[in-house]
């Protein structure tokens, strides 16, 4: 009898040790389930750049929104330059916005489409309602495209400055709110980039 007590409790171990092992296996695979869960942006193809956009938030989203059209008027408003301006410089200030300016519209689209979101169509800019952010309305947009030699070059340049103003404030907003990396060294670009060209831009507006 003392020899089948003792077999039963043997038994009674083996299974309660059992159960325990499985438990703790159980909690682990929980734990790996969920640290491969959170880490599922990382295993992408692309390597260490689709790492970071687990890491984006609302501002970034906003940030990339609101610069892409902010961008292409920038752009619109330089490619007058080459047949309107007068100055070499304004022309020069011209190309550099632009070279500058749409691969970062094209970087910011990248963004939005690899966080699932929708980029801003390229008619859909309606500048009489982004009067905030330096954005230019249609009719000022017109009176531009209707000036020439001079009067081009400083209503450019005074038009340009508002614009970079917004940016600059727009890309400091994202340094302060945002959280994706790469969109937060692109408001750095721009903080930089922009304030030495309306530094720039007041000079030649000051030789005139």
């Amino acid at each position: 009898m003392n020899t089948n007590r003792s077999l039963i409790r043997r038994a009674a171990l083996v299974v309660a040790a059992g159960a325990a092992s499985l438990v703790l296996a159980a909690c682990g695979s929980n734990g790996d389930s969920s640290a491969g869960h959170d880490g599922h942006a990382t295993n992408s193809p692309t390597g260490s750049a689709p790492a970071a956009q687990g890491q984006h938030n609302a501002a970034d989203v906003a940030f990339a929104k609101e610069m892409i059209p902010h961008h292409r008027q920038a752009v619109a408003m330089a490619d007058l330059a080459p047949t309107r301006a007068e100055s070499a410089e304004v022309k020069a200030l011209a190309q550099e916005i632009k070279n500058a300016q749409d691969p970062e519209i094209k970087t910011l689209s990248g963004w939005l489409t690899s966080w699932g979101e929708q980029v801003p169509a390229e008619g859909a800019m309606d500048h009489s309602a982004h009067g905030a952010g330096g954005m230019m309305t249609a009719e000022v947009m017109t009176s531009l495209e209707q000036a020439s030699g001079k009067a081009f070059d400083t209503a450019f340049m005074e038009l340009m400055i508002k614009h970079h103003e917004g940016a600059v404030a727009m890309a400091k907003t994202e340094k302060a709110d945002g959280a994706f990396p790469d969109a937060k060294t692109m408001a750095d670009a721009i903080i930089t980039s922009q304030t030495a060209e309306i530094a720039r831009m007041n000079s030649l507006l000051g030789k005139s």
